[in-house]
């Protein structure tokens, strides 16, 4: 074979075999970055506990949901007391959110509020976590020495690296919520229709979020499949209240004729359950 040739077919293999290389890459990177987002596909479980497709099943649905059975460090726990350690060396919650463009979304188990533009972050040992979208659980997942409060926002955030943190507020029945008034005519809107969708414009996160700065951080998943494990919980201890009105607008999205979408709490399976507790300075 003359030489010029037989180098253009050498340099052909290699770049074929460069390009095959590259999709590989690509294509096995795929589960991973997808690996810690929630399924959007509501229909395919419950939270009924006596449904087929309920809590105790969850990870026999799908290959891909089996942690929501067997994982070791699932989520929501019980922060129970005597397991809570004092750890002052995790510091503020540096968060940097910003108003940004947003969605209300009734994904059939839940209301999502989805952020179309930079919503900002919080920072975790140095990472950054982005706001992606927030969303609410009644009764509360979490639990503090075993009491349930009446709902639970969660601010779910990702990393650059496609990690997962989320911020969890507790709510009991009482004043009405300022956040969540600026938002109650597009909740009516979207009750009772699932997969309906309605930009609202800027939404605020800050109002979300709050100034509470006592929290707990353990590792844990998500709470809903595929129960990705892996994932950063940060829950404010100060309980924040919510009007029944606006606590049934958000149940209207739960139509498996169930007054609840709270999963089960998990076994804490001797994980850590830190608690940063700022020192109150003095006043001279």
């Amino acid at each position: 074979m003359h030489p010029c040739r037989d180098l253009h077919l050498h340099l052909a293999v290699s770049a074929t075999a460069v390009l095959f290389f590259s999709a590989s890459v690509i294509l096995s990177a795929v589960p991973a970055a997808r690996a810690q987002q929630e399924t959007e596909h509501e229909e395919e479980f419950s939270y009924s506990p006596d449904a087929e497709n309920g809590p105790a099943h969850w990870g026999q649905i799908k290959a891909e949901w089996s942690a929501c059975g067997n994982g070791e460090m699932q989520s929501p726990i019980d922060l129970a007391g005597p397991r809570v350690t004092l750890v002052r060396r995790l510091g503020h919650l540096n968060h940097s959110y910003a108003p940004a463009n947003a969605s209300v979304v009734n994904r059939g188990h839940d209301i999502m509020v989805r952020f179309e533009g930079d919503a900002g972050s919080v920072s975790i040992d140095g990472t950054a976590y982005h706001l992606r979208q927030l969303h609410w659980h009644a009764p509360t997942e979490h639990s503090v020495n075993g009491r349930r409060y009446d709902m639970e926002l969660h601010m779910v955030h990702q990393s650059a690296k496609n990690k997962t943190a989320v911020i969890g507020v507790f709510y009991e029945i009482g004043a009405r919520d300022a956040f969540l008034h600026k938002l109650e005519p597009y909740l009516e809107m979207i009750a009772k229709q699932p997969e309906r969708e309605e930009k609202v414009g800027v939404v605020d996160a800050r109002g979300a979020r709050g100034r509470a700065s006592v929290y707990y951080r353990y590792v844990g998943s998500l709470t809903t499949p595929p129960c990705t494990q892996g994932v950063i919980w940060t829950i404010v201890k100060r309980v924040r209240t919510v009007s029944r009105h606006q606590l049934e607008l958000l149940r209207e999205a739960v139509h498996d004729e169930m007054e609840k979408n709270a999963r089960p709490r998990q076994e804490v399976n001797n994980r850590d359950i830190n608690m940063f507790w700022p020192i109150q300075q003095n006043k001279h």
